[in-house]
C-alpha cells in the first residue's frame, strides 16, 4: 500500500471511529472514557502520522469547541454570558436557566465531559504511544501543551478534575480527581516537559508528524509553540496569584526569562487554529438567532468610543435604538426573544478559533511588572503594547494613539428602552456596578485602580474568549460588570458577586460517584454555581 491510499485509508478509519464515538455518546461510563478511543495497534498509529494527526487535530478543535452545539452548552451560555460578553435574547426553559442562575443540567455536562471525550482522551493515546519514541519527542511535547490548554479551561470553570490518575483505576474501580491546587502543579510540571523538548528543537525544521498536526502556525519551526507554552504559563502564573503567590511569581518568572524562549509579542505569534466549519459564533448569532452584544461591552467600549466596537458588531436594527450599538443586560425578565432578538449582532468570524494573542501576551507582562516580578519590563509599556497589538489585529493602528491618550473617556451608562418594567436594567452614573475607569495609563494611580485598568484593556483585547475573561473577572472583579436582575438559583448563588463556577455533570455522579464525592470534599463548598474555585480569593489583589 503506497503512502498516499495509507493516508487515506487511516483518515477515514479515524472520522468512522470518531463520527461513531460522538453519536453514541462514547461510553456508558467514565472508566470507559480512558480507554483506546481507536483500538488500534502502536504501528498503526504512527504509520504516516495519519492517526497522530487526526487525533491532534481533534484535540485543538475542541479546547474551545468547534462543534456549534458543544460551544453554545459549555461557552456561550456559560463563559461567554458571565465575562460579560454576549447575552441570549431567547428566553430558554421559560427563563429559568444557566443566564439567570437556574443551571441546567443538560447544558453544563458538555463543559466537562466532552472535554475528556475530544480532548483529553485522544491526547491521552497519543503522549502514550510517542512517550518513549524518540522520533516523536516533538508529538509528545505538543500532546503535553494541548493538554494544559485544553484542561485548565476546564478546571477553571469547574475546580477539581480528573487529571494525573487519568486511567488509573482506585481500590474502588473509580478515578480519582485533583485538587485544583495539585492539578494546576501538574499543569506546570507538563509545561516543563513540553518547553524542555520544544526549547531544544525550536529552531529545528518540523518533523512530517509536526507538520501534519499543527493547524494554528505554518512557520517551518517550533519557536512559536515554545512562545505559545511561555505565555500559557504566565497566563496560568497569574490565575494563582492571590492563593499560591510563590508559587505564581516562580513559575512566572520562568516564563518571562528570556532565554526559555519568550513569550508571544507580535500579531503573527497568535494562536489562531483552524476550524473544519464556520465559526460555532456565526451559527448561533445568525441562524440560531440566540446570541447578541452583551450590556457591558456597550457601557465600556461604547463610553470610549471605542474603534473596535465597529469590527465586533453591527448597530441594532430594532426600530427603538436603530443604528446604535445595543446590548442586552445578562439576567434579566424576558418574556419573548422578540423582545431583543434585534439588539446588536455579531459580526461574521472567519472559520478560525483565537486560542491566545500577543494582546494577552502584553497585558500579562504588564500585571507582572506591577507585581515586580523579574524580566517583566514596565507596566506602563506593557499595557500600551498590549492595546497597540489589539489595534493592529483589527487595521486600527491609525487611531491607537489618540486612544491610549484619552484620559477623560469611561464607561457609559446602560439604557434599555424595552425592559419589561420601565428602568429595572439601567445602570446609571454613580451606580457602584457602572466602572469609573479611564484609558490613558496613570502612573500616581494605586496598584489595584493600575489592575483595574489592565484587565479592562484585556477584556476588551481578548474578545471572544469567554473562558479567560470569566476566569479574570472571578479573580479580580474586573472589568466592573452589571449584576444579574434575576436570579432563580435558590440561594445557591450569589448575586453579588455572582456565579462563581459550574456543576458536575449527573454522569459523574451516576458512573464515578465516590470519586465525585471526594471531589466536592477538594473544591470545600456544596457542588453548586456559589463555590468558589482555589484561586478565586475574595477581594485580595494588591
Amino acid at each position: 500500500m503506497d503512502n498516499t491510499i495509507k493516508f487515506f485509508a487511516y483518515s477515514r478509519l479515524i472520522c468512522i471511529l470518531l463520527a461513531t464515538c460522538l453519536l453514541t455518546g462514547c461510553t456508558k461510563n467514565f472508566t470507559e472514557l480512558n480507554t483506546n478511543p481507536a483500538g488500534v495497534t502502536d504501528e498503526e498509529a504512527n504509520a504516516d502520522y495519519a492517526l497522530v494527526a487526526s487525533f491532534l487535530a481533534q484535540a485543538q478543535r475542541d479546547i474551545i469547541p468547534e462543534n456549534v452545539g458543544e460551544y453554545q452548552l459549555a461557552n456561550n451560555l456559560c463563559s461567554d454570558t458571565y465575562a460579560g460578553y454576549l447575552t441570549p435574547p431567547t428566553p430558554f426553559v421559560g427563563n429559568a436557566n444557566n443566564v439567570t442562575y437556574s443551571l441546567v443540567p443538560g447544558w453544563y455536562q458538555a463543559i466537562f465531559v466532552d472535554r475528556y471525550i475530544k480532548a483529553m482522551n485522544p491526547l491521552f493515546r497519543v503522549e502514550s504511544d510517542t512517550r518513549q519514541d524518540k522520533r516523536l519527542q516533538d508529538i509528545f511535547a505538543f500532546a503535553k501543551l494541548l493538554k494544559v490548554s485544553a484542561m485548565h479551561r476546564t478546571s477553571d470553570k469547574v475546580g477539581p478534575i480528573i487529571y494525573s490518575k487519568y486511567n488509573v483505576l482506585n481500590e474502588n474501580g473509580q478515578i480519582d480527581y485533583d485538587s485544583q491546587e495539585n492539578a494546576y502543579k501538574n499543569f506546570f510540571l507538563d509545561l516543563d516537559t513540553a518547553t524542555t523538548i520544544l526549547k531544544d528543537i525550536q529552531n529545528n525544521p518540523k518533523s512530517a508528524a509536526m507538520a501534519k498536526s499543527d493547524m494554528a502556525y505554518t512557520a517551518d519551526n517550533y519557536k512559536r509553540w515554545l512562545r505559545y507554552a511561555n505565555t500559557l504559563r504566565l497566563r496560568l502564573a497569574i490565575r494563582i496569584v492571590a492563593i499560591a503567590p510563590n508559587i505564581a511569581k516562580t513559575e512566572g518568572e520562568k516564563a518571562l526569562n528570556p532565554a526559555n524562549g519568550g513569550l508571544l509579542e507580535a500579531n503573527a505569534d497568535n494562536c489562531i487554529i483552524g476550524l473544519s466549519t464556520d465559526h460555532p459564533l456565526n451559527t448561533i448569532t445568525g441562524a440560531w438567532g440566540d446570541t447578541r452584544m452583551s450590556a457591558p461591552i456597550e457601557s465600556i467600549l461604547g463610553g470610549y468610543d471605542d474603534p473596535r466596537m465597529a469590527k465586533l458588531f453591527d448597530p441594532a436594527a430594532d426600530p427603538l435604538v436603530a443604528g446604535q450599538y445595543k446590548g442586552i443586560r445578562s439576567g434579566i425578565n424576558i418574556d419573548g426573544k422578540s423582545r431583543y432578538e434585534n439588539y446588536s449582532k455579531l459580526r461574521a468570524f472567519p472559520n478560525q478559533m483565537q486560542l491566545m494573542i500577543a494582546a494577552e501576551s502584553w497585558f500579562l507582562k504588564a500585571e507582572a511588572a506591577l507585581r515586580g516580578w523579574s524580566n517583566a519590563g514596565t507596566a506602563k509599556t506593557n499595557y500600551e503594547t498590549g492595546i497597540d497589538r489589539s489595534f493592529e489585529m483589527y487595521g486600527l493602528s491609525s487611531q491607537v494613539t489618540a486612544y491610549k491618550n484619552n484620559s477623560t473617556s469611561k464607561p457609559k451608562a446602560y439604557v434599555d428602552p424595552k425592559a419589561i418594567k420601565a428602568g429595572e436594567n439601567n445602570v446609571a452614573i454613580g451606580s457602584p456596578y457602572l466602572s469609573t475607569m479611564t484609558i490613558r495609563w496613570e502612573d500616581g494611580d494605586s496598584n489595584n485602580r493600575k489592575l483595574e485598568r489592565i484587565i479592562t484593556q484585556k477584556w476588551i483585547a481578548i474578545f471572544p474568549d469567554g473562558d479567560e475573561a470569566w476566569a479574570e473577572y472571578r479573580r479580580t472583579g474586573y472589568p466592573i460588570l452589571f449584576p444579574n436582575i434575576v436570579n432563580f438559583s435558590g440561594n445557591t448563588i450569589p448575586t453579588i458577586p455572582g456565579i462563581r463556577r459550574m456543576p458536575y455533570p449527573q454522569r459523574e455522579y451516576d458512573s464515578n460517584n465516590q470519586s465525585v464525592t471526594a471531589a466536592i470534599q477538594l473544591l470545600g463548598g456544596p457542588d453548586n454555581g456559589g463555590t468558589r474555585l482555589w484561586w478565586d480569593v475574595a477581594n485580595k489583589n494588591f
